[in-house]
């Protein structure tokens, strides 16, 4: 499962944020970094080259990316795309070495919480001009999305989709417990937990101590009304009284018997698709897997457990390289794929992601599993553009919430250190990234 390497993933934006330092890695916003060059056509007439793609689609979602690749190559006789698909925790770890090696990436795809990341140490450049040229404004997008993108104020990535939290549930199960609707408060959703004890299922909805748990916990803090960090990234709010209520309310799944009281990574989605129990929140990224099981399942924004509808959600952007833009030829030519895969996002809906543009989302979802997902996503709510913010979560929050789901310790003192943890990471990544 993808969420393993991802969360190791996370863990390399601190490690390589220190790494490229220590090597001399880009200068920075502030210092010399490769910008686009020329003026992009909206077509590459030079020479045949070949563009080195790099992504980490290595699910599901894997076939439909190579589909649009094949697609773009069979389109394009003088562009050669080579994919190279790669975990995404190994992804992060080598892209930034192998660039300023002159062997990675060309062009790719990365989450948008790893773009600040990559811009700060001039792995990536800006990519304003090719949005103007596409005429992509955030017209066409969420604010929050097409906000994600930005850095010091630049633009440094296309974004292809979204991708959240959801509920899913098994609908033999509710038909069994009289459930008729899927819940969308706390109300609903601890009467259907009620019920489904009360039908024989003993513990229907099981709380995991990893991943995706801090994932759910961001969304409760979001749903208490308090971001989880703020904007310029100098702060960890995990400590508020909303982060102790969702780290509560976690926790009380397991007190109140709900879920078992050790359930590990991975455990929680696997007992559900081996219909063990009747509700998980997970990634939508888990439609397509959950369609070829055979279960009998339905899918649901997560409830509002809180005062407002919100929950955690991510995005794929597309990214330029600074080994690519030294090449002309290549830079133009990624430009051109990148336009190319942004125009055909429709297509990738049939991976279980929601495309980000809206002028192709409704069509695009109609009839799909995350339909439901996509009418809600003005709830999604993302992490600031801040640089080494997913290895801050890797190494403080996530600790901090499996030990609060685990009863190892009082929630409030977990998040209270967690939060001086992450204060002081942050604090040490603006020195290293220069911010």
């Amino acid at each position: 499962m993808r969420r393993m390497t991802w969360t190791a993933a996370l863990a390399a934006g601190v490690t390589g944020a220190l790494v490229l330092s220590g090597c001399g890695g880009g200068q920075g916003p502030g210092g010399t970094t490769a910008e686009s060059s020329g003026t992009f056509t909206g077509e590459y007439d030079g020479p045949k080259v070949e563009l080195s793609y790099w992504n980490g689609f290595t699910g599901g979602d894997g076939p439909f990316m190579q589909d649009l690749v094949d697609q773009f190559n069979k389109e394009h006789d003088n562009i050669a795309i080579k994919s190279n698909t790669i975990q995404w925790a190994d992804f992060y770890q080598r892209v930034p070495a192998a660039v300023q090696a002159g062997q990675g990436p060309d062009v790719g795809v990365m989450h948008l919480d790893q773009l600040a990341t990559h811009a700060a140490r001039n792995i990536i450049i800006p990519l304003d001009d090719l949005a103007k040229q596409l005429d992509l404004t955030a017209d066409d997008f969420t604010q929050d999305i097409w906000d994600a993108g930005i850095y010091h104020d630049k633009r440094y990535g296309i974004p292809l989709d979204v991708h959240s939290l959801a509920m899913y549930y098994n609908k033999d199960h509710f038909e069994k417990a009289g459930i008729t609707e899927p819940p969308t408060d706390e109300a609903s959703f601890m009467d259907a937990l009620d019920k489904l004890k009360a039908a024989g299922y003993d513990s229907p909805f099981w709380m995991p101590s990893l991943w995706p748990s801090h994932l759910m916990f961001l969304s409760l803090m979001w749903q208490n009304g308090q971001p989880p960090y703020g904007e310029d990234g100098t702060e960890a709010a995990y400590d508020s009284d909303a982060g102790v209520q969702a780290l509560e309310w976690q926790r009380s799944m397991v007190d109140q018997g709900y879920s078992k009281p050790n359930v590990a990574i991975d455990a929680q989605y696997v007992a559900f698709k081996n219909a063990q129990t009747s509700i998980t929140w997970d990634g939508i990224w888990q439609i397509n897997d959950l369609e070829a099981s055979g279960l009998n399942y339905g899918i649901a924004p997560v409830p509002t457990i809180g005062d407002e509808q919100a929950f955690w959600a991510n995005s794929h952007h597309f990214f330029i390289s600074t080994q690519a833009a030294k090449d002309d030829n290549k830079l133009q030519a990624s430009k051109v794929f990148i336009a190319w895969m942004s125009e055909h996002s429709a297509d990738w809906a049939g991976s279980g992601m929601i495309p980000a543009r809206e002028s192709v989302r409704a069509d695009a979802v109609k009839g799909m599993p995350q339909e439901v997902i996509a009418d809600e996503i003005e709830s999604m709510r993302f992490l600031p553009p801040v640089p080494g913010l997913g290895g801050v979560q890797a190494e403080a929050l996530e600790p901090a919430v499996a030990n609060g789901v685990l009863g190892k310790g009082d929630p409030a003192d977990q998040l209270k250190a967690a939060a001086s943890k992450a204060n002081q990471l942050m604090e040490r990544n603006r020195e290293s990234f220069g911010d």
